[in-house]
C-alpha cells in the first residue's frame, strides 16, 4: 500500500478493510456463540464451553491484533502515520462489529448491554458504549496522525496522561476479574460484573483522548 495513493485514498482504503475484517469478526463471532448457545454475552465462563473452542478463541484474538498492526504498517510511511492507519482500522472494526452483531443477532439492544470485550490477559466486562467510545476516540486520533503531516509532533505530556488513562480503562474493564483472581482461573471465569464505574471510565476516555484533542489546537492555531 505504500505506492502512489492519496493521503485520502489510503484512509479510505484502510476503513474498507477495518469494516470487512469487522463482518468476519462478527460472523467468526456469531457462529461460535450460536454454536454454544450463546448469543447473549453475559453470562458465566465466557470461554466457549468446548476446550479446544476456547483456545482458537484466544488465538482468534492475537491474530486480529496482528492484522490491524500489519495493516497499519502497510498503510504509512512513516511510524506515526502506521500507527494512526492502525488506530483507525482498529476504532472502524470495533464499531462495525457491534453494528454487524446487531444485524445478525439482534444483540446489543442497547448500548448498554454488557458484552465481554476481550480474553488476555484477563476477562475484560464492560457495557458496549464504552469500547465504542474508545473506538471513537481512536478514529479521531488516527485520522488526525495520518493527515497532520510528518511535521507534527505530540506531546510527551499528552501521551504520558494518555497511557494513565489506558491503565486507568484496563483497571475498570478487569476489575473484578482481578478481584477473583487469588481463588483461581474457575472462580475468574465465573465472575459477572453488576456494575461499571463510569466516573472513572469517563475520566480515563478523557486522558486517551488528550492526544487527539492536541492535535485539534494545533490545526487551529
Amino acid at each position: 500500500m505504500t505506492g502512489h495513493f492519496s493521503d485520502r485514498a489510503r484512509w479510505a482504503i484502510v476503513v474498507a478493510f477495518a469494516i470487512a475484517m469487522a463482518w468476519v469478526e462478527a460472523a467468526s463471532v456469531f457462529y461460535i456463540r450460536a454454536l454454544v448457545d450463546r448469543i447473549e454475552p453475559y453470562q458465566p465462563d465466557p470461554l466457549p464451553i468446548d476446550d479446544a473452542l476456547g483456545n482458537v478463541e484466544l488465538w482468534r484474538e492475537a491474530a486480529t491484533l496482528i492484522m490491524i498492526a500489519t495493516l497499519g504498517v502497510l498503510a504509512g510511511r512513516t511510524w506515526r502515520r502506521r500507527a494512526g492507519y492502525a488506530a483507525l482500522a482498529f476504532g472502524v472494526w470495533d464499531v462495525f462489529y457491534y453494528v454487524f452483531l446487531r444485524l445478525m443477532t439482534g444483540w446489543p439492544r442497547t448500548l448498554l448491554d454488557w458484552d465481554i470485550l476481550f480474553l488476555l490477559p484477563l476477562p475484560w466486562w464492560g457495557p458496549v458504549l464504552a469500547p465504542v467510545s474508545i473506538a471513537l476516540v481512536m478514529i479521531v486520533w488516527g485520522t488526525l496522525a495520518t493527515k497532520a503531516g510528518d511535521a507534527v509532533t505530540d506531546t510527551l505530556w499528552s501521551w504520558t496522561l494518555a497511557s494513565i488513562g489506558i491503565v486507568l480503562a484496563l483497571a475498570v474493564f478487569m476489575i473484578d476479574a482481578w478481584r477473583a483472581l487469588p481463588d483461581g482461573r474457575e472462580a475468574v471465569l465465573r465472575v459477572l460484573p453488576t456494575t461499571f464505574n463510569w466516573p472513572l471510565f469517563w475520566v480515563a476516555l478523557l486522558l486517551m483522548a488528550l492526544p487527539a484533542l492536541h492535535q485539534v489546537v494545533i490545526r487551529r492555531v
